[in-house]
């Protein structure tokens, strides 16, 4: 397919906004030994994706401009390179591109076949472009940091999900509830019922005083938090956390790792730990399982054209969703 063309979303610098995204003419990619080529059928955003068009995780992301955006893509294998055993021309699949060169919101675009995993004729191809960022940091974060066994075979644990809004707790609420977990979520005050809806057992509306301060309404002292939200203090957290509570911080700043570092010195059992996402093909395909078996879902807040693609990326921008963005050819 060498010398043949396609249609992106792509930006030529850092630091713009919405308008700056433009549907393009680009060449189309070619798979390496080790990678497929997926037209893609659907791909979702998620906040990362804005955070390094305003340059905020410069100089790591993004390596190179033009970037073309988007990081989950579901779609059909169309070619892979020749050391690609798992898949083949003609499959169904989701796959998590690399945050450095993203490529997501093209009509086709190259995934590394150890990443890009079967999609069931069950699961929508919008569906499973919602799952690989958003849905396995929740599952790494409550499995992998938390140690939450999602067979409900563990101890009875109280969990808190700050800005349950997001996809990521959106994740998190139904895989807690998967470990029996009890679960109480803040989120803006026009998602209440839905957040309940995923199955949190207590709601409270974050822009209230107790929401604030991440009261739970039955008094509850949380073993674990899964903290999706803004920057937060440790003395908010703090008072809230059982004798040996954690929190787990998906979205990690210099304070956050600071407080961190502070309480391992200092040998407490409450601690705040940074979570890193880190992409594994397993628990991509336990989570499809999940979707394809009705025991969890994607939550779609809206769709949009890949030809026109500032309306959607300004709702990214804007925060205020509840659920994944997801843009189609």
């Amino acid at each position: 397919m060498a010398g043949k063309l396609m249609h992106a979303v792509h930006y030529t610098n850092c630091g713009g906004g919405p308008s700056d995204l433009k549907y393009v003419e680009v060449p189309l990619p070619t798979p390496k030994k080790d990678e497929v080529l997926i037209k893609v059928e659907a791909a979702s955003l998620s906040p990362i994706d804005w955070l390094i068009q305003q340059g905020g995780l410069k100089p790591m992301f993004p390596r190179e401009l033009p970037q073309i955006p988007g990081t989950d893509v579901a779609g059909e294998v169309v070619d892979v390179g020749s050391g690609v055993k798992n898949v083949k021309p003609g499959d169904k699949v989701i796959a998590m591109l690399g945050f450095a060169n993203g490529g997501g919101l093209a009509e086709f675009a190259v995934a590394k076949a150890n990443l890009t995993v079967i999609r069931p004729l069950e699961v929508s191809a919008a569906e499973g472009a919602g799952i690989p960022s958003a849905g396995i940091m929740a599952h790494q974060a409550l499995t992998d940091s938390a140690g939450l066994k999602l067979d409900g075979a563990g101890k009875p644990t109280n969990i808190l999900i700050t800005n349950a809004s997001e996809s990521v707790g959106n994740y998190a609420i139904q895989l807690a509830k998967l470990g029996n977990a009890h679960v109480t979520a803040t989120c803006a005050p026009e998602h209440i019922d839905l957040v309940k809806s995923l199955g949190a057992d207590e709601v409270v509306d974050q822009t209230t005083p107790d929401g604030q301060a991440l009261k739970s309404p039955s008094g509850k002292k949380y073993d674990i938090v899964i903290h999706c939200g803004e920057p937060t203090s440790w003395s908010t957290f703090e008072p809230h956390l059982a004798s040996n509570g954690k929190i787990f911080d998906v979205k990690p700043t210099p304070s956050s790792i600071k407080a961190y570092a502070l309480k391992k010195l200092t040998f407490s059992k409450k601690q705040l730990i940074p979570v890193l996402l880190s992409c594994k093909a397993e628990n991509m395909n336990f989570l499809v399982k999940l979707v394809k078996e009705g025991k969890v879902k994607t939550v779609i807040d809206s769709k949009y054209s890949l030809s026109n693609p500032e309306d959607a990326w300004a709702k990214n921008a804007e925060n205020k969703i509840f659920g994944k963005i997801i843009l189609e050819p």
